[in-house]
């Protein structure tokens, strides 16, 4: 699988008129050897595939990258590629989102006879496509965040702070076996539901309200991304009509995911609904995102773009409505799009769930 990234690229490399690439963004860098950690970067060419690290990872290195040889560089990862980039001249490509303006100009200094093209998404290019490993370890890592919901909703919530009810669900993700929260987890009840990215505070969950749950989990290093939106009691009527509102909306972008689609007119089909239903001032954001071994990475789903979906890419469909002083729902799944739709990868319901008040009848 790695090995075939890496043959993928270099006919990419070639098409662009280049002899060889620099891979730094560690995530990229990952995605194409294996390798994890914090430093690291890759030269590929088509006579030579190395990787670059230090101490602290070389053995560790040597045992979870393929198709690379797997070299000592002290932390001047710099000048270690470009020592070998000096030896294979050409015209080299540098990440131009990743290459700082100091980093380059050190490659400029130590490479006078190297051509350093700035090059934009080409590993990433690769990686928006999801391979069926990539698939698998996403859909367990839906899995584990479906069952800490489950768990959660088994148990009363009200009265207990946002943080602590967040630390309940991300102890339950590692519990499970996940390496840990994709994202710091969303629990915000009431008036802060209607921050879309709302830090999980000490407020405690007030009974008659919406609070928003939005966790992930990670496996192996690839992410899920879900949000559910719960009732603690009977709403008041403007939240309870957001959130059918918003629900139906969701329903119809999912109905809508198919290769072909254009991000803006996916982006449309949920946002014209919520207009139409007088929120549209009430709804931010971008339909969704691509997930993988980032939270957040192409495709973008938002009003603004050309992109299109294809099969095989990951992305979010998550509606919201968001009330300032009052509430907000979000009601957000992961899927798989494929030749001939889209696949959710979780399980947990999404009809409007009233959360237990606290025995003996408090809350």
């Amino acid at each position: 699988m790695i090995v075939d990234r890496q043959e993928r690229l270099l006919a990419a490399v070639a098409d662009r008129g280049l002899d060889a690439m620099l891979v730094t963004d560690l995530v990229n860098v990952r995605y194409m050897t294996g390798y994890v950690g914090s430093n690291g970067a890759a030269v590929l060419a088509p006579d030579r595939r190395l990787l670059f690290t230090d101490s602290r990872y070389l053995v560790k290195a040597r045992a979870e990258t393929r198709g690379v040889e797997v070299r000592p560089a002290g932390r001047d990862l710099l000048g270690a590629a470009a020592a070998e980039l000096a030896d294979l001249g050409g015209r080299v490509g540098i990440e131009a989102d990743h290459v700082t303006l100091s980093h380059h100009a050190r490659l400029v200094e130590a490479l006078p006879d190297v051509e350093l093209v700035p090059v934009s998404g080409m590993v990433e290019d690769l990686r928006v496509r999801k391979e069926p490993e990539e698939v698998e370890l996403m859909r367990r890592a839906a899995a584990i965040a479906d069952d800490a919901l489950e768990a959660l909703v088994a148990e009363p919530i009200v009265g207990r702070s946002e943080a602590e009810v967040a630390w309940t669900l991300e102890s339950a993700l590692r519990a499970a076996g996940a390496e840990g929260a994709s994202f710091p987890i969303i629990v915000a009840g009431a008036a802060n539901g209607a921050v879309p990215h709302h830090a999980s505070g000490r407020e405690p969950v007030p009974p008659g309200t919406l609070v928003v749950v939005d966790l992930g989990a990670v496996v192996e290093g690839y992410a899920s991304d879900s949000s559910r939106t719960f009732a603690t009691g009977p709403l008041p009527e403007p939240l309870e009509r957001a959130y059918a509102v918003c629900l139906e909306a969701q329903a119809a972008a999912l109905a809508a995911v198919r290769p072909g689609i254009g991000t803006t007119e996916l982006d449309a089909v949920a946002r014209d609904m919520i207009t139409e239903a007088g929120f549209g001032d009430a709804f931010g954001h971008g339909l969704g995102h691509g997930v993988g071994l980032e939270i957040h990475e192409r495709p973008w789903l938002r009003r603004e773009g050309d992109g299109t979906l294809e099969a095989g890419m990951m992305v979010t469909i998550e509606p919201g409505i968001y009330l300032e002083g009052l509430g907000g729902v979000r009601i957000e799944d992961l899927v798989l799009v494929t030749e001939d739709g889209g696949a959710p990868l979780g399980r947990f319901p999404k009809t409007l769930m009233t959360l237990p008040a606290r025995r003996g009848g408090g809350g």
